[in-house]
């Protein structure tokens, strides 16, 4: 076997309007994939696939199953298949049980899973006809282990890797693999920088500063997970090269997380 060669598949990403989900775009672009934008942000999505050589925006509320069949019609019209699904729209609402309002832990699974079954629903009857493909969801280390005063998040991860593994058995007779990976903390990303740093200093009753210390300090690699970490194993999952793995949740942490 060659080096991997994704050029010419057709890959979906939801959640990439911005971030991580911007970055995953771009890489399989890179990687000669055709590429649909997935996004609520319909405005950012369409920034994103103006920088790609082949490519479509599309307004998708994962947690609305309509809208994700559409998109799975709209992308069929376009390029008659679809080979790689990267399930990555997520959203984090921190806080203890007490401080977290039932409507916040309800949009975070509803998003975060909930979101998840539908994309994977919507998408994954065009893989199973043709009898070939990858579906790959963005989880976290959250979705191994327990975060705190952060419940809604890890719950909601912790059910997609029961979920993933779940469909990965429903799928694998059919060629089509479906597997999670597990980030690190992305410190170095705008989520971070402008949102979670403020909300874990917050509610942890300490500041921005002390929280970056506290999470490098437990990655044995002492660094901030980065983009192209998860992107390079995105990529080994898109390709012939994962073809005998399924039902995988990959830890992407540094050595943070090993089981």
């Amino acid at each position: 076997m060659g080096k991997i060669d994704l050029n010419g598949k057709v890959a979906v990403v939801t959640g990439a309007s911005q971030g991580l989900g911007e970055a995953l775009a771009l890489r399989l672009d890179k990687e000669g994939c055709k590429v649909a934008v997935c996004d609520i942000n319909i405005e950012g999505a369409q920034k994103v696939a103006d920088q790609l050589k082949d490519a479509i925006a599309l307004q998708v509320d994962v947690t609305k199953f309509d809208q994700l069949q559409a998109a799975a019609d709209a992308v069929v019209a376009k390029w008659g298949t679809v080979d790689i699904l990267v399930a990555n729209a997520a959203i984090v609402k921190s806080g203890d049980i007490f401080s977290l309002s039932p409507e916040a832990f309800k949009l975070v699974t509803d998003i975060n899973l909930n979101g998840y079954f539908n994309t994977v629903k919507a998408f994954a009857p065009i893989m199973l006809e043709k009898k070939s493909g990858s579906i790959i969801q963005i989880n976290s280390k959250s979705g191994k282990k327990g975060s705190y005063k952060n419940g809604a998040y890890a719950g909601s991860k912790f059910g997609g890797v029961g979920l993933t593994q779940s469909l990965a058995l429903e799928f694998a007779e059919s060629n089509v693999r479906v597997n999670s990976i597990c980030p690190g903390n992305l410190l170095n990303s705008p989520l971070w920088v402008n949102s979670l740093f403020k909300q874990y200093a917050q509610n942890q009753g300490t500041t921005e500063e002390a929280i970056r210390e506290k999470y490098i300090n437990q990655v044995p690699m002492k660094r901030s997970c980065e983009y192209v970490d998860i992107e390079n194993v995105m990529v080994f999952l898109a390709s012939d090269y994962s073809s005998y793995m399924t039902g995988q949740a990959i830890n992407v942490t540094g050595g943070q997380q090993m089981v």
